[in-house]
Order: C-alpha cells, then structure tokens, then sequence
C-alpha cells in the first residue's frame, strides 16, 4: 500500500510540476502577444510585402486591378446606355454616372491613406479607454496586467501549484481561456489585413448600385473587426475596476466571468454591427475533447 500511494504521489507531483511549467511559460511569454495584435493601429501597414500587394501607385498590385475593372464598370456603363436609347430603359444619367465615377475613382485610389487614418482613430479610441483606466486605477489596462493579478489573486495563498485544488482548476481554465484568445484575436489581425486589401473593390462597387451592397457587408465587417478592441478595453477595465480578494471565491469566479465576456466579446460586436466571426472556440473545444480521451 505504500508503494502505491508513494507511486500516486509522485504522478501527482510530475501532473502538478508540467502544469506549472506549462502554465508559468505561457505566463511569461504568450499573453504579451495579445496587447499587440489586440490594441492595433496603422502600423500593420507599414509591411513593404503588404504596400507591394495593396499597390504602391495605380499602375501595380490591388490599385492595378481596381483600376482595371473602374474601365470596366465605364464600358458597361456605355453599354447600356447605348442600349437603353434603343429600349427606351431609364438609367441614371451620363453626368451622374461621370460624377460617381470621379469621386469613387479618386477615394478608390486613396483606399490606402483613409485606411491607415481610419486604423489611428480607431487606435486613439482604444488609448483613450485605456489611458483613462490608468489615471483612474493606477494599472496598465492590459492583458499583461491582467495575468499579473489573476496570478496574484488565484495562487496568493498556494505554497505549492496543484492542479487538484479549486484555484488550481481555475488558473487552468482561465490559462485555456486566454490561449484562445490567441487564436481569436490572431485570427482577427489577419483579416483586418485582408478587408484592408479589399477595400479598394469595396468602395469601386458603389459605382453600380447593384453592386453597392458589397460596399455596406464590407464596412460593416471591417467596423466590427476594428472597434472589437475598444470594446475588450472596456471589458478590461471593468474587470480592473472591481475589487477582488484572493481568498474570496466570488471575486476568482468573476475574474473567470471576465475572461469569458472577452472571449465571446467578437459574437457581442457581431450581435451589435454585424461582420465575421473570429470565434475559434468550437476548433479549441475539440481539442480540448482529444486532451480529455488522452
């Protein structure tokens, strides 16, 4: 019998020791890399591979091809035009069509500058938020923060990790749950990037009005997606702005209401605006299945 509770112990102690190790190197290395691809701004831009595709002028990379369907809508334009003479259809107006035309054409070729502006207001909003909270809390708003008090509040009182213990089952869902806030909010980086390439076509469909729908799913999206980090600024300082105390099991199972509220925060914005989702939990819970049959 002793051998045998020796033996458990000590698969006990190695589960506790990996966990902690796990746990302790995503601590230190991970969650930094959530401030910066969360709180983004025109920056993301400044890639010569990204200015290469978007295109440095009209006459190479998405710019070229935008420009060459802006001929295209002009010579369907005059096609039906001509063709509305001989069917007595009723289109909009040459002079209307030349004016959209001008206008789209030109803020089309300035896609990439309203861009990058558009991405620093959306940054200054996020700053402000956070700038405030700072003032008013006296913490950085942010996820390197937050894991530095979860890490004060959950294990205060433990001399020794184990993965058996209360707070020991919530570090391990709150570590699980910022992980894939990883993968949501990478997730999220790359397709601010993609809607950013694509804005030239977005705004080239506003010529035609059947295709002017494309312009309004864009902007939606690309709203969602950016102003999504103003909202997880807000989720953040509230969780700062409550008072928690480590041997208070209330104050650890709202800190777990919190990361939650931040994991769904893109499923809240898409509710309020619209866009995509970035909502990678459904592939982590199957993971998280495998881990359990293992």
């Amino acid at each position: 019998m002793e051998d045998i509770s020796s033996l458990a112990g000590t698969i006990i102690e190695t589960i506790n020791s990996i966990f902690q190790t796990l746990f302790s190197s995503i601590d230190n290395s991970i969650y930094k890399i959530l401030d910066e691809i969360t709180f983004i701004n025109s920056s993301i831009l400044k890639d010569s591979v990204f200015e290469k595709l978007f295109g440095t002028n009209t006459s190479n990379g998405i710019l070229l091809i935008a420009n060459s369907l802006l001929f295209g809508f002009t010579l369907y334009y005059a096609i039906r035009l001509i063709y509305s003479y001989y069917m007595n259809l009723q289109i909009e107006k040459p002079y209307q069509f030349i004016f959209k035309l001008l206008v789209f054409g030109i803020v089309m070729n300035c896609s990439y500058f309203i861009c990058e502006q558009f991405l620093e207001l959306n940054s200054f909003i996020s700053e402000a938020i956070q700038s405030v909270g700072k003032k008013v809390l006296g913490c950085e708003i942010s996820f390197s923060e937050l894991i530095r008090q979860l890490n004060n509040i959950i294990l205060n009182n433990e001399t020794e990790f184990t993965i058996f213990s209360f707070d020991g089952l919530i570090k391990g869902f709150i570590s699980l749950g910022l992980f894939n806030l990883i993968f949501s909010y990478s997730l999220r980086f790359i397709l601010i990037k993609i809607f950013i390439l694509l804005a030239p076509f977005a705004i080239l469909s506003l010529i035609n009005q059947s295709t002017s729908w494309l312009f309004k799913t864009w902007f939606r999206t690309i709203l969602s997606l950016l102003l999504q980090q103003s909202f997880v600024a807000i989720i953040l300082l509230i969780i700062f702005s409550v008072q928690y105390q480590s041997e208070n099991i209330i104050s650890k199972l709202i800190y777990i209401g919190g990361i939650y509220s931040l994991i769904r925060a893109n499923s809240y914005m898409r509710t309020l605006i619209g866009g995509i989702s970035t909502d990678v939990s459904n592939n982590f819970g199957f993971s998280s299945n495998i881990l359990k049959n293992i």
